[in-house]
């Protein structure tokens, strides 16, 4: 049997809080069980968590379960690798040195069974959004950085965690409104892409996350995109089995 490659993202795991985000790690799991003997490759597209930061000898409380599996799954021979998105951009060398997942910042072309795929988490991409690139600026400088470590991680990761649940409040409700995303040539990400395929036509796949809306369409050359969506209420993930690229949902 021919192995797959597993694309998963936006777990937002944290919040509300630790307890109610419990019960998506657990399925999340149930899904790496159900795939593990056909499991070549495994992407986790971003925002695994919904606040990370690694000071020197403390990282966040939780998802003990999580990392446990994902090693487990690396220690039987599939290759994971994490792509840094908006709320685990301070993730650092944690999760390559004692987990052994690959991890990445910026865009990356990889070729995977002989297509070119484009995979990035997908903040900050595409035309606008200028305050958050602002922001990100902001988040990446070391010398920032240094100075939230210098907070107690009570203090500095509570903080953090109040701050991005009230962002993720505001974003679920305009999710909720319906018409969000509903033209698709005007997202960003769709941009994005369009202008990738300007630079490097050859470019077979995108793979994006951040979007949360899960979704699949064509851009000019007849790449094919694909918005994984999120594990916060959608529960999907892609899979591509070396000739088609389908998004589908995890059910029980």
């Amino acid at each position: 049997m021919d192995k797959k490659i597993y694309f998963v993202t936006d777990l937002h795991l944290g919040v509300p809080t630790l307890e109610d985000s419990h019960e998506r790690e657990l399925k999340l799991i149930r899904l790496l069980d159900s795939i593990k003997d056909d499991t070549e490759m495994l992407f986790l597209m971003g925002d695994l968590f919904d606040f990370w930061f690694e000071y020197k000898t403390v990282i966040p409380r939780g998802y003990v379960r999580l990392l446990g599996k994902l090693s487990q799954l690396i220690d039987s021979g599939i290759a994971i690798h994490l792509f840094a998105g908006n709320h685990d951009l301070w993730t650092f060398d944690y999760p390559q040195k004692e987990v052994g997942i690959q991890v990445h910042r910026e865009p990356m072309v990889m070729t995977l069974r002989d297509k070119k795929f484009h995979l990035v988490h997908g903040d900050g991409r595409g035309p606008g959004d200028r305050g958050y690139k602002f922001l990100k600026k902001v988040f990446e400088c070391k010398f920032n950085q240094f100075l939230f470590r210098w907070l107690h991680p009570d203090v500095g990761i509570g903080l953090a965690l109040k701050w991005s649940h009230n962002h993720r409040v505001k974003k679920l409700k305009k999710e909720a409104e319906g018409n969000y995303y509903s033209v698709i040539e005007e997202t960003r990400l769709y941009k994005y892409a369009q202008e990738c395929i300007k630079e490097n036509p050859e470019i077979d796949y995108f793979v994006f996350g951040h979007q949360h809306k899960p979704m699949q369409y064509k851009v000019d050359n007849g790449a094919a995109v694909t918005v994984v969506g999120n594990w916060i209420r959608d529960f999907t993930y892609a899979v591509f089995d070396g000739n088609k690229i389908e998004l589908l949902t995890f059910k029980e």
